[in-house]
Order: structure tokens, then sequence, then C-alpha cells
């Protein structure tokens, strides 16, 4: 939940930003993107490698320390450059947090509840989407931006003791020993050491499955992180919300609708696991396709009110309404491949190798997703503006559902070799 405070909160505080510093959206989308990706992916590699090794609590509680001390420095910034820098400090931070969670969830629960706890793992999304948004939004219309960054900053470095001295560190591979055979003698179970990076990679990198799910989840992600990253300052262009107002507002629909969705893959995912391993890329890739026509909907609320009532003058909060409840499908929805690509990954290698493996995974996913996500949203409406103008950041999000319908045809791929490159 921390990390995605950390990490969404400068969504909500796009306009302050902007308008101290005189940005562009392409310059906002470098800082909510390629600042903070950058070192985020490529150093999450020889994180996870130590967590493979070391203790995956004490690596979390750093990296926790790290990237909350750095947001709470974002707040005492001069300019673009120092911003920017705090931002990829941030990144530095966060790349020792999910891989390493990851691997202590896969040794905490067994194979057929992995779906699932991974899923409620992921409730830190939504959660943490929505708490930034709120608690940033409120706080810098109160107290302006810094104040922002400082307070969710320091919360986080409060918490990095407690993590700490709550949390343990289980037995690496201890859920997937077999079962005790009636009568027979009990054997010790002694968990392998921890491969190679290269054993890691010339296992993983020749799987299609993994190259399917990867780029499917970063397909989704650019899509997924783009529209959380600039849908505060849509709502604040094309609705007419303040941003005390948007703060409230789209902190319900990422709280609300991101839970149902979260839960609902996991738990679906799990069921359908039992039938086919397939079943697992299946359902985000049937919810990326009902995901698209949902989101160009609850964009033109106002348009469909003034249609269907146009006796009302003022359809205002009418429109605000039916966009919030429309707005709950899909944002559900393009969060249910959390709990079932992340199962299916941990499945794609032994035990021992899983941390590297989510890594990797993230790598791609992260890489493109985030990076590219942020910036192309912001990038296209900076090149859309002569057209539409304050609606460019609209037209903007439209161009960018292609990624959803892409991340769908990769994933459908992945449901046919998955059952392939599976690993008990």
């Amino acid at each position: 939940m921390l990390n995605f405070i950390d990490r969404q909160i400068i969504g909500i505080l796009a306009a302050p930003l902007k308008a101290e510093f005189g940005l562009s959206d392409s310059q906002f989308g470098l800082l909510g993107g390629l600042a903070f990706a950058l070192l985020y992916t490529t150093l999450a590699i020889p994180i996870a490698w130590l967590a493979d090794r070391f203790s995956r609590v004490w690596i979390m509680t750093a990296a926790l320390t790290l990237w909350s001390g750095f947001t709470a420095l974002c707040g005492v910034v001069g300019g673009f450059g120092q911003l920017f820098l705090c931002r990829m400090g941030v990144g530095i931070g966060e790349a020792g947090g999910v891989a390493p969670s990851y691997s202590l969830i896969s040794d905490y629960f067994p194979k057929a509840q992995r779906a699932r706890a991974l899923a409620v793992y992921a409730f830190g999304i939504p959660f943490g989407t929505a708490a930034g948004t709120l608690v940033g939004g409120l706080v810098a219309a109160t107290y302006g931006w810094r104040a922002a960054f400082i307070t969710v900053g320091l919360l986080g470095v409060l918490v990095a003791p407690i993590l700490r001295l709550t949390v343990r560190d289980p037995q690496r591979g201890g859920m997937d020993r077999p079962a005790p055979v009636a009568d027979a003698a009990p054997v010790a179970f002694v968990p392998e050491p921890a491969p190679s990076f290269g054993a890691v990679l010339k296992l993983l990198l020749p799987k299609p499955s993994f190259w399917l799910l990867a780029l499917g989840a970063a397909s989704a992600s650019v899509c997924g992180y783009g529209v959380a990253a600039w849908m505060p300052s849509f709502f604040m262009r094309s609705f007419g919300l303040t941003l005390a107002d948007t703060a409230w507002y789209y902190s319900g629909i990422a709280l609300v609708g991101g839970l149902t969705g979260i839960w609902f893959g996991g738990q679906l995912a799990d069921r359908l696991g039992r039938k086919s391993k397939g079943g697992y890329p299946l359902v985000p890739a049937i919810a990326f396709l009902i995901s698209v026509p949902c989101f160009l909907l609850a964009m033109n609320a106002q348009s469909i009110v003034s249609f269907l009532l146009p006796e009302t003058s003022n359809n205002s909060w009418q429109a605000l309404t039916l966009a919030f409840l429309i707005f709950l499908i899909p944002t559900g929805l393009n969060l249910t491949w959390l709990g079932p690509l992340t199962a299916s990954v941990q499945h794609l290698v032994p035990p021992t190798m899983r941390t590297t493996a989510s890594a990797l995974f993230l790598l791609i996913n992260n890489l493109l997703g985030i990076a590219v996500g942020i910036f192309y949203f912001g990038w296209m409406s900076d090149l859309l503006r002569p057209a539409f103008g304050e609606e460019s950041l609209r037209w903007s999000i439209y161009t960018g559902m292609g990624f959803y319908l892409l991340a769908s045809a990769l994933l459908i791929g992945a449901s046919r070799t998955l059952t392939r490159d599976w690993v008990d």
C-alpha cells in the first residue's frame, strides 16, 4: 500500500506541480514514468538475486525506508531537475519491495491458494492508489503539494521498523514439499540452494509463456499506469472538478473498483486453474476486452446523460454519478491480472528461482508499463493539443485503449502454452 501511495501520489499533484514549475504534459509524464521506472526496473534484478540468498524481510525493510525518505524529499525540491532525481530515488527504493514480497507469499501459501493470496497482497494497489489520491489531494488543497509529499513519505519511514519486527521469513519452498505418505518415516525437508542468475535465465527465457505473460502484462500496464496517473487531470480538465473534489471522486473509484476486480481475478483464476492452467491468463484477457468499451462510455457520461435527459439544463451531478458507476467496471477489470499472472510466473520456475523470475517479469512489465505508459499519455496529449485544446488528454486516453486489446491477444496466446511450461 505504501509502495503505491508513494508511486501514485504524483498523479493527483499534477496540476499544482505543472503550475509551479511550468511543465508540459510530456515533462510531467517523464516525472511520473521514466524518472521512477529507470532504476526501479533495472535494480530489481540484482536485488532479487540477493533476496533469493539473504533475508527478504531485511531487504524489504531497507527498501521501504529508502523510497519513503525520497518521497519526503520530493517536498523540498526547488525545480524539475531535483524532483526528477528524487523520483529516481523513490524508484531505487521500490525496486526492493515487490519481487521479495511475491516470493514470501508463495512460501506462505500452497499452490491451490496462491492466486488468491497474491490477489489479497495486490489489494495494496487500490488501497494505495485511493489513499495517495485522497490524502495527497486533500493535503495539497489545504497545505500545498510539498506537505503532501512530506506527509506520506514520513509515514513510510515510521512503518519500516514495524515491518521488520512483525514479518517472518518462511522456509523457501516449504509449501512445495511433497505430502507425507501414511506410515512412512518422516523425511527432513532440505531446500535447494539458490541457483545462479544464468541458470534462471537458461530455464525461463526459452519458455514462450514467460514472454507472452510479461509482454501481455506490460501492454496492460502501459494503459493501466497511464490512466491511473492522468485520470485526476482528466477529471479536472474535462469534468471541471476541483483538486479536492477529484481527490474524493477518483479515490472512491480506485478503491471500490480495484478491490472488487483484484479479488474476482484471484478467485476465478484459482477455480479455472484447477481444471486447466490456461485459465490463469484467460481471465484477464477477457477482462481487458470488456474494459475498453466501458472506459469509453464512462469518459463520455456527460454526452450520454445529455442524450437521455435533453430537457435537463444542468446535468452535471447525473453525469458524474453515471461516470462513477461505469468507471468502477473497467477499474476493476484492468486489475484482474495481478493475482493470476503473478501466480503463473511463480510456477514457471522452481521455488529457489521465484524471486529472480518475478524480478525479470517485473522488469519487462514496469519498464514498458510505467516508463512508456505515463509518458505516452502526456506526450500524446501535447501532440493533440493544437487540434483538441483542453480535451487533448481525453483523446490521448482514447488512443491508449489499444494497448488493452494487444494485452488480451498476448494473454490468449499464453493460455495455450502455459500448461506445457508449468513447474509444479
